[in-house]
């Protein structure tokens, strides 16, 4: 498996695509998170998940603890790997992580169409959390208040420890990552939030007005952090629809 296969993954390819959708999965996350996704965009819209280093089948592999080393790896997959119109999406730390690649991208020429910002406050809005810092049991009790994790992963033991150094890695990343507000990418920006979501308020969510040169636009569901697993339909139609391809999410 080369770099670039190592940091993507392609469930459904699709030759006659005419845009790539770029997906960065949450803390803890990994790339199976955004089949479904794949599924219902293809053949319209390609999605290319991202692997974190550290977890599934990357678990052998040193896990990155910044955003910004992250960004680098992601951002260099990603200049490979597209060779068509290309989007990003992320969810939680994956919309932070979307952030700083498009930086990346668009300091080399690689322009994305747009930033997809999914349940995560803008990159300058900041709050001091640890939840790095917690022994396992809270970090656990973390997990369970956003309702984003497996049931059966509580009830498994051994599946649950194996996982929470990643999660736990990707929580210290999110947490110590810093932006200043002046900090802007060419691409327009959608965000998408839930309504009671405890990580994010409306106000950090409209803070990334401020991160784009372009143009924005807030969507608001009803739900917490993870409100995008109740109104799938509707985030795959507005990605759909913002991406020149409306059908895709019709499949």
């Amino acid at each position: 498996m080369n770099d670039t296969a190592t940091w993507i993954r392609r469930f459904f390819p699709s030759d006659e695509a005419a845009v790539q959708l770029i997906c960065l999965p949450h803390a803890g996350g990994s790339a199976p998170f955004y089949r479904p996704v794949a599924q219902a965009l293809s053949p319209q819209i390609e999605v290319l998940a991202v692997q974190y280093p550290g977890r599934q089948d990357r678990r052998r592999e040193p896990m990155l603890e910044t955003i910004e080393d992250l960004a680098d790896g992601v951002a260099a997959a990603v200049r490979e790997a597209v060779d068509r119109p290309f989007a990003l999406f992320g969810h939680s730390m994956g919309a932070t992580l979307a952030f700083e690649v498009a930086r990346r991208l668009e300091s080399n020429g690689s322009d994305p169409l747009r930033i997809f910002a999914s349940g995560r406050r803008a990159p300058s809005t900041h709050r001091d959390e640890q939840v790095h810092q917690r022994d396992d049991d809270g970090v656990i009790a973390e997990l369970r208040t956003l309702s984003g994790t497996d049931q059966r992963v509580f009830g498994d033991e051994e599946l649950l420890r194996m996982v929470l150094p990643a999660i736990r890695n990707d929580y210290r990343a999110a947490e110590t990552y810093t932006c200043a507000p002046d900090v802007r990418v060419k691409a327009p920006i959608t965000a998408l939030t839930g309504e009671s979501d405890p990580k994010a308020s409306h106000e950090e969510v409209e803070a990334w007005r401020g991160h784009t040169e372009g143009a924005f636009d807030l969507r608001t569901y009803p739900g917490g952090h993870f409100y995008l697993m109740e109104h799938s339909a509707d985030v795959l139609r507005v990605i759909g629809e913002r991406l020149g391809a409306p059908s895709a999410a019709l499949r």
